[in-house]
């Protein structure tokens, strides 16, 4: 076997093209594209590098094919809520099932987070935002939402084999998108309805900041501060939300409002990876024109939940069913166009999320993802991730 660093675009080549070898054979597999995976290591595109850096090796076997890969990172801004201890990262972990090769990529990464000062790795998870290319998957194989990992089982095997231990896990939830829902989501409804103070929209595409101040107010009063999260600009959604405009749907994504104050989002996309999946990784010119074909002429059937939540003052009061219900006018109309329905992920760490999300009836759990910690210093207590009051 052979390991080496990626040190030069040739390198970065290599290191795109190592998952080809390991789900040649998987249909569930649904190939990245690859500017997704290069811009997380373009020091001009990842604000990341800012408070890290990043080294990734990949691993090739006597025969020179290509058996594997890993990253690993340091970032100041990662840390989690009473972590007394200095921890690094990895991620983009691909590995063929050979215990060995994966000792050999996990070993490199320690070795060189050790030398960074590092005391612990968690893994496999992003240089950068939680939304995407976060944790292993460990139950529910099926076709990967966008930015979402996908792995073979054995992975799992592999990890905690190599002594890794599950800091959290990453709960995905999904529903069939035309089951009505429970009564009593009805009937809480009804109850918030009925006081003309309050109100629901849906984003317009024409005000944008508008909208963008709304979520900017909502998500730092609702997540700021907690698991790691931090305030966001207004700057910062405008700037996210022109991103998203030629995939958004207005029908995806709702707003509350008691008065004039926005109280609740529910903030959802279309599965940006059932057009993905036939650009076999590309997005150049031609690629750009086949996906606005694909937009027009193939539907898109399933929807997934990106954000949802309700600012403190009114949490427990019934808007989260308010909210989804306004939406639920809208999306199961006759005829309508999305039939299954998929959240992004929530922490194991915050049971009160988890059950709002079970509550809306008929909720299924449609895969798990586990964030790992591994401790160098082999002697210390492992603690969990600590739960969200």
């Amino acid at each position: 076997m052979q390991i080496f660093p990626v040190n030069n675009e040739s390198d970065a080549a290599l290191f795109l093209k190592v998952p080809l070898n390991i789900y040649k054979n998987d249909v569930s597999w649904i190939r990245p594209l690859d500017k997704d995976i290069k811009d997380v290591f373009d020091k001009n595109k990842n604000k990341a590098f800012r408070f890290g850096k990043v080294q990734r090796w990949i691993l090739k076997n006597n025969e020179g094919s290509l058996t594997g890969r890993i990253a690993a990172f340091t970032y100041s801004k990662y840390r989690n809520k009473d972590d007394d201890m200095k921890v690094g990262c990895i991620g983009f972990f691909e590995c063929i099932d050979d215990s060995a090769s994966a000792e050999l990529l996990l070993d490199n990464a320690r070795h060189w987070l050790i030398q960074e000062g590092m005391e612990a790795m968690d893994g496999p998870i992003n240089f950068g935002e939680r939304d995407r290319w976060w944790g292993l998957l460990t139950d529910g194989f099926t076709e990967p939402l966008y930015c979402m990992n996908y792995n073979p089982p054995y992975y799992r095997k592999i990890f905690e084999d190599y002594g890794f231990k599950v800091f959290y896990n990453q709960v995905c939830l999904g529903m069939a998108a035309q089951q009505p829902l429970e009564k009593k989501i009805w009937d809480r409804h009804d109850v918030i309805a009925a006081d003309k103070d309050f109100s629901c929209k849906t984003i317009r595409k024409t005000a944008l900041e508008k909208f963008a101040m709304d979520f900017t107010t909502v998500y730092n009063k609702a997540w700021a501060g907690h698991g790691g999260l931090k305030e966001m600009k207004k700057e910062q959604v405008v700037m996210l939300f022109k991103k998203m405009k030629p995939v958004m749907d207005e029908h995806l994504l709702y707003f509350a409002y008691y008065k004039s104050d926005p109280i609740a989002i529910f903030i959802n996309l279309p599965d940006l990876n059932q057009w993905f999946k036939y650009l076999d990784g590309k997005f150049g010119i031609l690629q750009k024109l086949y996906f606005v074909l694909l937009q027009k002429f193939k539907a898109n059937k399933k929807f997934t939940g990106i954000v949802f939540g309700v600012v403190p003052e009114f949490q427990g009061k019934g808007v989260d069913a308010y909210i989804i219900a306004e939406s639920a006018k809208v999306l199961q109309k006759p005829n309508a166009d999305y039939l299954e329905y998929e959240m992004q992920w929530i922490g194991d760490f915050n049971p009160k999320m988890i059950n709002i999300a079970e509550n809306l009836g008929h909720v299924v759990r449609t895969r798990n993802l586990a964030t790992y910690r591994y401790i160098f210093d082999r002697t210390k207590e492992f603690k969990r991730h600590p739960m969200l009051g």
